[in-house]
């Protein structure tokens, strides 16, 4: 029972895999009978429960708030507030009404709050056999203390952190912690202090599964504490990353207003002084703001990204963070995890040997080999077994899968030959053993099963084992694990009083996480678009090199404990030139992305388990598989792949450039339009004129940057946008040729329109509101000819985008009736006549092939592709 002893200071650490029994249950204050109640109840206050904590989720109030942070938001407050200074108070409501929907329509796609840790919560069975006051009880987990002794059997979630005390054929399953494909065997025996989570098999972590067989732990960490607590930890710590557009966009509204309060500062004093009448003064600033400030653009980007999700959704990618979409098609590295993601994520046999016969496995069963040593093989695995195809130790399913592709009825089979007499698998042994009334079979290591035989079926019969043969064994065996194969050895022998000595060895089995079929395809194309693919994986070494190599990866391979033990600088350089990292902890996944990051990628990491959680959450992208995964590696992620396929990750790249394209394009649409208006109001008014009123402004900023600028968000992408190297996230939205476009375009609009309200003027002293319904009715047309123009620039099909013509026709429209029916009294413009619209078709046909020029000079300035 519990040992009195003192206890204040008590902690035990999770490093308690290189002590002895004795040393840790010492250390706990506790024996194998288990605590007292009275000790429990000390502990939990001192330790608190066994749960993980809850994130402090955003209120829906700090959600919608967050909308209205933002540059360009406040400067359109501030123009609504002199509008309604200025006695205008359609241009101060339309101006709100922007704002307001801008706002809501974020707020409802950053609605779903994050639920990492609330999954991470989850991961634990409700209840825990324990021992306490000497006497065997069920408590909820979540008043588990360390020092506990818990009770464990096949298909038990483990509840806490422990040690092993005792166990019986004990394996768990850890791939959701530590990667590692295969369930571990537990054994009490202490290992090496400075052995990866993944091979300590003296201990058991929180949220695994007991595949098979039973032990007893003693508790050695709860909570927080635990290795899931730790990487909710990491979780909560990890704050969330913006995208290159988000960061790009920021800059671009930081920009911008600046660049309105310099404007207005130079232009207001400047017609102060020329006598201006302080309320025209101040509605000139209003429209200098309005003309500035790109009022569409958050819609625009949002609705596009929108449009991508619900593409990407068809093509089997959930995107759970908008602007990720086009953050995708901008990384230059994706870190994938190995199991379940480049692998199946269950084990299929793939090749067996018979006495020099090596036979491998298809989907379509075995190819050319002697039969019926074939059929025996399979039957000793599926009688010397106790899974079921849906059930039980993964390498056991796979076993009985082999053998019914094999055409056996496995339940039939151990119906017509049922089990007498057992010798269960242990760690120690290394072998399980059944017997069929006179027939025995074996199955385990192939070492020990070797030790245990007498002979050898070859294709003649049975034969000595020779040393000769044993020795051609034990190289099949190597050879086997070099292709990264899990080998077990077969045997069986008719006197099953001598089933450990007098066996006769059927052959080997390997069994492997198959590559999937899709991938290496997947892994060339995002390579050919210029992304360097790395894996990431708890598994072995070697087995990890094995599938990178077969995978096009490449065949260098770093371990988790050379991660470690290398400094930051180190590791920057060595990232450069792995392709495998194996053997890694939550800890090492996170080292390396930041690592990658540090030197300047942009880095998606791909994986399914709660050991990914962490580099997911870092990962500038982090792409969860949608059926395998688990809950914490979903909600720590951006991208959901809905059907754990990496070819997937490639049309989502395709995807996520496309949209970049379109992002691009409508962007240049908008601040050419936008410099335009800037520079023919700032011009017109040191000449006296107020040309283009806020309420104005506003409505040729509603239809261009409306619906015809949403549709962009439906064009095609272009053919070479695989092709092309991945965009330079430091670059910017606003690169060489967008500065090109903004400047020519905006430069070819201004001079139209002043050209034309000079026409209209006619040497008049004011700006009349037939010139204003001219000049307005010009930006408006101007803007769809030059829509047209950009698209070609960027390679787009002219009719391709049947959504863009609607848009168009429908824009034209409103123009008509804000011309023609009772609004203009609103907006201030009066009917044109046939001869007007005469000379609004001569600016057009004059402007459209100065567009044309400046798009071809900007073409030049494309970077080149791949």
């Amino acid at each position: 029972m519990y040992k009195s002893q003192a206890y204040d200071n008590f902690h035990v650490s999770t490093a308690a895999h290189d002590q002895s029994v004795e040393a840790v249950l010492d250390s706990c204050d506790s024996d194998p009978d288990g605590l007292t109640t009275a000790e429990v109840e000390r502990r939990r206050h001192e330790h608190g429960e066994n749960e993980v904590a809850r994130a402090s989720d955003r209120t829906a109030v700090d959600i919608l708030v967050a909308q209205f942070d933002s540059v360009l938001i406040w400067v359109l407050v501030a123009a609504a507030a002199l509008s309604v200074w200025a006695g205008h108070a359609v241009d101060a409501v339309l101006i709100t009404v922007i704002v307001v929907a801008n706002g809501l329509f974020g707020y409802v796609q950053d609605y779903r709050a994050e639920e990492s840790l609330e999954s991470l919560r989850e991961l634990t069975a409700p209840t825990a056999t324990v021992r306490r006051d000497g006497q065997r009880t069920n408590v909820q987990t979540t008043e588990l203390v360390p020092g506990d002794v818990v009770e464990l059997a096949g298909g038990d979630v483990v509840p806490a952190d422990g040690r092993i005390l005792a166990e019986r054929s004990l394996e768990v399953d850890e791939a959701t912690l530590t990667g590692e494909s295969v369930p571990v065997s537990k054994a009490v025996d202490p290992v090496a202090a400075e052995v990866p989570l993944a091979e300590r098999e003296s201990m058991v972590y929180k949220g695994t599964n007991v595949t098979r067989g039973s032990g007893e732990v003693v508790v050695t960490a709860t909570g927080m504490d635990t290795e899931v607590g730790a990487i909710a930890t990491e979780l909560a710590s990890t704050e969330e990353t913006d995208t290159p557009l988000q960061r790009e966009l920021d800059s671009l509204g930081r920009t911008l207003g600046v660049g309105v309060v310099v404007l207005a500062a130079l232009v207001v004093p400047l017609l102060l002084l020329r006598d201006t009448p302080p309320v025209q003064a101040g509605l000139t600033a209003v429209s200098l703001a309005v003309a500035a400030v790109p009022e569409g653009l958050p819609a625009v980007v949002t609705v596009t990204l929108a449009l991508g999700v619900r593409k990407m959704a068809d093509e089997e990618a959930l995107v759970r963070r908008l602007p990720a979409v086009e953050a995708l098609g901008a990384v230059d590295v994706i870190c994938t995890d190995k199991t379940g993601t480049l692998t199946e994520g269950r084990m299929t046999v793939s090749r067996l040997w018979m006495h020099d016969a090596v036979v491998d496995v298809d989907d379509s069963g075995v190819q050319g080999a002697d039969h019926d040593r074939v059929e025996l093989l399979a039957r000793a695995s599926a009688l010397c077994n106790d899974a079921t195809l849906d059930e039980g130790d993964p390498t056991e399913r796979a076993l009985v899968a082999a053998a019914a592709d094999l055409g056996f009825d496995v339940e039939r089979l151990r119906d017509r030959h049922p089990r007498t007499d057992e010798i269960p698998f242990s760690s120690e042994r290394k072998w399980m053993g059944t017997v069929h009334d006179d027939v025995a079979y074996v199955k385990g290591a192939p070492e020990v099963v070797l030790e245990m035989s007498a002979r050898v079926l070859t294709a003649g019969g049975p034969e000595d084992l020779t040393a000769e043969r044993a020795a051609r064994i034990r190289e099949q065996v190597e050879d086997f694990g070099d292709d990264a194969l899990r080998v077990l050895a077969v045997a069986t022998t008719e006197d099953a009083a001598a089933v450990d000595e007098d066996l006769t060895f059927l052959g080997l089995v390997g069994m492997i996480d198959p590559a999937r079929a899709e991938v290496a395809d997947a892994i060339a194309a995002t390579n050919r678009a210029g992304i360097d693919v790395k894996m990431v994986t708890g598994d072995n070494a070697r087995t990890a090199a094995a599938i990178g190599t077969s995978l096009g990866l490449g065949s260098s391979v770093v371990e988790g404990s050379e991660v470690e033990a290398m400094d930051d600088e180190e590791l920057r350089d060595r990232v450069e030139s792995v392709d495998v990292f194996a053997r890694t902890s939550p800890e090492h996944k996170v080292r390396i992305l930041r690592a990658l990051q540090a030197n300047g990628h942009l880095v998606a990491m791909t994986g399914d388990g709660v050991n990914d959680a962490p580099a997911l959450k870092n990962a500038d992208i982090g792409v969860a598989m949608g059926v395998r995964g688990t809950d914490v590696a979903k909600q720590a992620s951006d991208i959901v792949l809905l059907d754990d396929n990496y070819a997937t990750i490639e049309r989502a790249v395709e995807r996520g450039r496309a949209i970049f394209d379109n992002v691009w394009k409508f962007v240049g649409y908008l601040l050419s339009a936008n410099v335009a208006e800037v520079a023919t109001v700032f011009v017109a008014s040191l000449f006296g004129y107020l040309v283009l009123p806020a309420v104005q402004l506003l409505w040729i900023n509603l239809l261009t940057d409306g619906l015809p600028a949403l549709a962009l968000g439906a064009d095609p992408e272009s053919g070479d946008v695989m092709d092309r190297s991945p965009r330079d996230p430091g670059q910017g939205i606003v690169d060489r040729q967008m500065l090109g476009l903004i400047g020519g375009f905006g430069t070819i609009s201004t001079a139209v329109i002043l050209v034309l309200m000079g026409v209209t003027l006619d040497g008049a002293g004011a700006v009349t509101p037939y010139v204003m319904t001219m000049v307005f009715t010009a930006f408006v047309v101007l803007e769809f000819e030059k829509l047209y123009v950009i698209r070609w620039l960027r390679e787009t099909p002219t009719l391709s985008n049947r959504w863009l013509a609607t848009a168009v026709l429908g824009s034209l429209t409103l123009q008509l009736a804000v011309l023609y029916t009772p609004l203009n009294d609103y907006f201030g413009t009066v009917p044109l006549g046939p001869a007007d619209w005469g000379l609004l078709g001569g600016a057009l046909a004059v402007a459209f092939p100065a567009y044309l020029v400046v798009a071809l000079g900007v073409r030049r300035l494309a970077p080149r592709t791949n």
